[in-house]
């Protein structure tokens, strides 16, 4: 396993600028914080800053240039990377005491970036594997991104992202979709300057005033109705060692998959996947049912006539009401489907001829990291 890597950042848009920032925990150095440098070589740590707020001491943004430029750095190996882009103006990062890094939010109307065109794809390199993806958990940005990895085998990997209106595509179907359910998808669409800058996710809708609360209830009783008045069971393959669960539901409120109770689930608990009967703890068992379960309830299936084994096909994802239409748009407007539309959208059934939803790609022997942005090559 390589030391660093290569990355090619790709201008695929219509403006020259484009900057892209690279940061991430530098496993090689302590476990420290550090972005990469404006040069794309060297390494920035910050330092303990004297006050909350405090900006960086060093400008780390790497001009990618004018259009269908390619700019080439070198990432060592790093945990929870990010590469931020944004496109008409610099991002703005700040440090509070410890250091602490505070990076650009899409949720206080107070940061510095909230009206700058931005996205980010996450990244790890360590001593197993190079591992990426493009996310949509909190938004999705108007600038597309897209990657590609380039190994030792022949095939490279590729997520194509979203063409240049893909954004515009996914608030159409939002409004759309509020004109037939009276729902708030619409007012998860941020313009600015009359023009859609992104459309955040119904997890974040409280920042936004788009409330969403009992949207799921209704679904998760009549989950618990049909399968307490048949005395039906479903199964979760757990996808390890704990194998294939079979759950019971055991009262009005819960049910027990294995040795472990799950309580119903509310609206948050199924679009935030981390509360409520989705908290993860020291049970390992628990933790592998908690994804399969949680995608489950996320993508509408426990409904589905025949889907007794979860996680089930792709076919069967959001084809029930109620169900998570902001999850669905994403992966329609993908140009091969692919992206994090949730927190467990890397979930999947043990078929390997099912594509990964997710929008990640891997490899133990990376060559290069490719990120285009802009929407232009995304075919």
């Amino acid at each position: 396993m390589p030391d660093s890597l290569q990355v090619a950042l790709k201008n695929s848009s219509d403006s020259s600028e484009t900057y892209a920032y690279i940061t991430g925990i530098a496993l090689q150095h302590g476990g420290r914080r550090c972005f990469l440098k404006a040069d794309g070589q060297g390494l920035y740590f910050p330092k303990d800053p004297p006050a909350i707020g405090s900006p960086l001491t060093e400008d780390c943004a790497i001009p990618l240039g004018p259009p269908e430029n390619k700019v080439t750095v070198t990432i060592p190996q790093m945990a929870g990377g990010r590469v931020y882009i944004s496109r008409g103006s610099r991002l703005t990062f700040l440090l509070n005491p410890g250091p602490a890094l505070v990076e650009p939010s899409v949720l206080n109307p107070t940061d510095a970036n909230i009206n700058i065109d931005f996205g980010f794809c996450e990244f790890t390199l360590n001593n197993d594997q190079f591992y990426a993806n493009i996310t949509y958990v909190d938004f999705v940005p108007r600038l597309p991104i897209a990657i590609s990895l380039h190994t030792t085998e022949e095939v490279g990997q590729h997520v194509l992202g979203m063409q240049p209106n893909g954004v515009d595509e996914i608030a159409n179907g939002l409004r759309q979709q509020t004109a037939l359910d009276g729902k708030p998808w619409d007012k998860l669409i941020v313009e600015c300057e009359g023009q859609i800058l992104r459309v955040l996710s119904p997890t974040h809708g409280g920042a936004v005033g788009a409330s969403f609360d009992g949207f799921f209830e209704t679904y998760v009783d009549d989950v618990w109705k049909k399968f307490r008045k048949t005395g039906q069971q479903i199964k979760i393959n757990t996808q390890a060692a704990a194998g294939v669960l079979t759950g019971e539901f055991i009262s009005d409120h819960e049910i027990k998959i294995g040795d472990e109770v799950f309580e119903k689930p509310t609206t948050a608990d199924i679009f935030g996947c981390n509360s409520g009967p989705f908290t993860t703890g020291p049970s390992e068992t628990r933790n592998t049912i908690i994804p399969r379960l949680a995608a489950a309830f996320a993508r509408s299936t426990l409904l589905i006539q025949g889907t007794t084994e979860h996680p089930s096909h792709p076919r069967t994802y959001y084809k029930q009401d109620p169900k998570n239409h902001y999850a669905r748009l994403v992966h329609e407007h993908n140009v091969d489907g692919k992206g994090y539309a949730f927190a467990y959208d890397d979930v999947l059934p043990d078929d390997y001829a099912v594509e990964d939803q997710s929008g990640k790609v891997n490899h133990g022997e990376p060559l290069e990291f490719v990120v285009r942005v802009g929407g232009k090559a995304a075919q």
